[in-house]
Order: structure tokens, then sequence, then C-alpha cells
């Protein structure tokens, strides 16, 4: 019971962290597309999404020190969040006729617990 009440209290820390990110993120992308194309202003966002992930879900999610060598892991789970929106994208829009529209939202509400408990894992290992 302990556990459980703990594990929701993280996942819903990790959906804030995540809002939270997200909104940095793309307010970032708007104000770099004042200066850069399309395609820079979303890798250098991106890059910086992943930073402020980490350092979120390590002191404010797990409440772990932040560590180089988990940093130098944590890309991982956005390497495996990536493949597995991929391949959802590729079977749900050619196989199961979802609409283009949808399938991120699909996708994403598949990959967020995926997405907890890889960083749950490379954060809170020792």
């Amino acid at each position: 019971m302990l556990l459980t009440k703990r594990l929701n209290k993280e996942f819903l820390k990790f959906l804030i962290s995540g809002g939270i990110n997200t909104l940095a993120t793309y307010l970032m992308y708007l104000f770099l597309l004042l200066f850069y194309n399309y395609s820079l202003s979303y890798s250098v966002s991106y890059i910086a999404g992943i930073f402020l992930s980490y350092y979120l879900n390590s002191v404010f999610v797990f409440k772990e020190k932040i560590s180089f060598r988990k940093f130098l892991k944590f890309p991982i789970v956005y390497l495996v969040q990536y493949l597995v929106n991929m391949l959802l994208l590729y079977v749900l829009v050619e196989h199961a006729q979802f609409y283009v529209q949808l399938v991120p939202l699909v996708a994403m509400i598949i990959t967020v617990p995926i997405t907890f408990f890889l960083s749950k894992i490379i954060i809170k290992r020792k």
C-alpha cells in the first residue's frame, strides 16, 4: 500500500514535471524561431528539454542527487520513447487505420508510463 502510494505520488510529480518541461521547451522553440529556422530551433529546444527533464526528474520527482554518470545514460530514455512512438505511429496508421492527427496522443498514453519507469530506473539506480 505504501509502495503504491509513493509510486502514484512520483508518477503525478512526473506528469507535472513533464508539463513544465513541455511548456518550457515549446516556449524556447518559439523564441528561437525569431532567430533561426525551425529545424535548428527544434533541435536546440529538444536537447535543452533533455537537460531540464533530467534535472526535474532527479530533484523534484525522485529526490536524487544530480550525477554526471546518470545524466549520460538519461538520453536512452528519449531514444526508447522515440523508437516506441515511431513503431506505434506506423502500426496504428498503416495497419489499424487510425487518424494521423490522433495517433501521437495514443502513443503518448502508451509511452508516458514507459518513460516514467525508464527514468526511475536510471535516476534511482545506485
